[in-house]
């Protein structure tokens, strides 16, 4: 992104202030435009910003905006202009009743390939070229073999539903990247102000730096904190690392796992409630539901996750012989509490108020206004009217690669509604899989891990959402857990190599080579790869069910976890042999599935293997005896 400077650098901040604000106001007062104006107004407000803010080449940030960006930037006003100044005839018009003329042709080709340039610049290429693939798709139907046949769009067709309707570019994502995901944003860039981001920090270290493999567990806890903060996996690395990976280099781990821990950690912030990442609020509009049933059927798969990886660092210290932070080192948890405990009261109002049941807008608005308000309990950290003018600002400019990601999206959703795609899919993908569900999961899980390596989590689920969902769906498995299933593997791509952009982000600040982070990686984020498979059978999971079932497969899940944690770690009471870790794996499964005989199997097969390691002699310490030689 260009570092501006003078002139440009307050025209960008005006256009983003004014972006933030008015996406605020729209939510606040009775007298917002009609949905059309307000998506109109997001896309050319993000696409100004995109060419103004991200140059055509990584690398160049100069503080300087050349005229062709400035061209680019003035046809996406004039793009978005045009559907104003013909504003009842683009509203009200039929598309099969209504051809477009030759100069709505020309605008709708020329907004597509700036939405697609824009999203090049923002996100990379990857979203682009999968686009530009869907387009050719919809224009080549009729001389495409099997599944892949159909009538075919005529150009004018493909521009009217790209452009033209709500059911293209102007879609479900664009709507939610600005009714939903801008507003969050800017919750967590005003948090991140008032100086929350070192709270949560100093507030991990003194509950959990002490502990064997401190540092390990500071990035746990610190990174699912952050999570309220920032949606993406590599912007969590990008924070947190600089400061948990060398902590735990310091204190004894491997370069490879100290970039794996804090690449699951960070890649958890996606799934964590109250605050997940963009896609979440995608799910919740295409499951027609409350981003509040999304956060709490999320909440235990992530206590899931965060707790293998918690057990896994103990376990992992504990084999490797690593001890915690010097206590001398700490902060006290008391005297943190005293000076900056309100900074975590903005998190607990966004939870209360969804939990209550209140929008998720009102309250990403309300919890926003309480960072400001509760910064001033310590005038040190109060948000002044420049920071707040600067959080603003931040805010708009952050949801830019999110808005391109949506608006790119919403091509391949268009394409795929227009050809019937989706239906033919569904039906290819339940043939290939011969009607087993295991197998379209499996194929489900594989498409989200390579779909979520090109691009971010928001596109690959969508993607996921057109095309394969529907098939698991009519499989038999709950709307519910289906989106959910495709939205985890979405974000563990970000540690699934080869191409795993948190373990590359982390890695990068740890000095840790790429393919070792990212095999630790995998064994530490197992959890998340496992639970997906149980909750889509078994929906208490997702606190679908009694509060019985769901406090019952909460707690023999916890100990699953922790169980797979040492059968994959090797360390439970002690070092263990292969068979016991054989015995732990396949304790955790059964009793990560819900159900009365998979439970008492489980706890026999755990119990089976604690007591061996209790009756088997301790391996002796061979470096002490060494030094009891010597001592002779």
């Amino acid at each position: 992104m260009r570092r501006l400077s003078g002139y440009p650098a307050t025209v960008v901040g005006v256009v983003a202030v004014v972006m933030a604000v008015y996406h605020v106001y729209v939510r606040v007062t009775w007298y917002a435009p009609d949905q059309h104006a307000q998506l109109f107004l997001t896309l050319a407000m993000s696409l100004v910003l995109a060419f103004l803010l991200f140059p055509a080449r990584k690398g160049r940030t100069r503080d300087r905006v050349p005229w062709t960006d400035l061209g680019l930037a003035a046809l996406s006003l004039g793009c978005v202009g045009y559907m104003f100044g013909y504003y009842d005839y683009v509203v009200n018009r039929f598309p099969t009743a209504h051809p477009l003329a030759l100069a709505d042709e020309l605008v709708g080709a020329l907004a597509i390939l700036l939405v697609l340039e824009a999203t090049r610049r923002t996100i990379g290429i990857s979203l682009p070229i999968v686009a530009l693939c869907f387009l050719a798709y919809g224009l080549l139907g009729p001389w495409l073999p099997g599944v892949l046949h159909h009538r075919g769009l005529t150009l004018e067709i493909t521009i009217d539903q790209t452009y033209f309707t709500t059911e293209g570019i102007f879609g479900v994502p664009l709507a939610v990247a600005g009714s939903y995901v801008i507003l969050f944003i800017i919750f967590g860039v005003f948090l991140e102000k008032s100086g929350a981001g070192q709270f949560f920090m100093n507030f991990a270290n003194a509950i959990a730096g002490g502990a064997r493999g401190g540092p390990g567990k500071v990035s746990v806890v610190s990174s699912s904190l952050f999570g309220t903060i920032s949606g993406s996996a590599v912007a969590n690395v990008m924070v947190d690392g600089w400061l948990t990976i060398p902590m735990m280099k310091r204190t004894g781990f491997k370069p490879e796992a100290a970039a794996a821990i804090e690449a699951v950690a960070s890649t958890g912030g996606q799934i964590m409630p109250p605050v997940m990442g963009a896609a979440a609020f995608v799910m919740a509009e295409f499951l027609g539901v409350s981003y509040t049933k999304i956060m709490i059927a999320a909440a235990i798969p992530a206590i899931f996750y965060y707790g293998a990886l918690f057990a896994a660092i103990h376990f992992n210290a504990m084999r490797t012989g690593l001890t915690g932070i010097p206590k001398s080192e700490l902060p006290l948890l008391g005297a943190i509490i005293l000076r900056q405990g309100h900074l975590l009261l903005p998190v607990i109002v966004i939870l209360v108020l969804l939990v209550q049941g209140f929008t998720a807008t009102y309250a990403a608005i309300v919890s926003a206004a309480a960072v400001i308000a509760l910064s001033w309990l310590r005038p040190a950290t109060g948000l002044r009217l420049r920071a707040c003018i600067e959080a603003l600002r931040a805010g708009a400019e952050q949801t830019v690669p999110v808005a391109m990601a949506c608006a790119s999206a919403g091509i391949v959703i268009g394409i795929v509604l227009q050809t019937g795609l989706a239906l033919r899919f569904t039906s290819f993908l339940i043939a290939l899989a011969a009607g087993h569900l295991i197998l379209a999961l499996l194929i489900t899980m594989l498409a989200g891990i390579v779909l979520g390596m090109g691009m971010p989590t928001t596109p690959a689920y969508i993607m996921q959402a057109a095309l394969l969902i529907p098939a698991i769906i009519k499989l038999g498995v709950p709307p519910l857990a289906a989106h959910m299933f495709a939205f985890y593997f979405s974000c563990l791509s970000a540690v699934t190599p080869p191409v795993a952009l948190a373990v590359y982000a982390a890695a990068s600040i740890g000095g840790a080579g790429l393919w070792g982070a990212g095999l630790q990686a995998v064994k530490f984020a197992a959890a998340g790869f496992i639970v997906p498979f149980f909750f889509v059978y078994s929906p208490a999971l997702l606190f679908q069910g009694t509060w019985t079932e769901v406090g019952s497969v909460l707690v023999t899940g916890t100990i699953g976890v922790v169980a797979l944690a040492a059968g994959l770690e090797g360390q439970f009471l002690r070092p263990a042999t292969w068979f016991e870790r054989g015995l732990f794996v396949a304790a955790a499964l059964l009793l990560i599935d819900p159900g009365v005989t998979t439970d008492v199997i489980g706890f026999v097969l755990l119990g089976a293997g604690l007591s061996l390691q209790k009756l088997r002699p301790a391996p002796r310490d061979v470096r002490a005896a060494v030094v009891g030689e010597a001592g002779r």
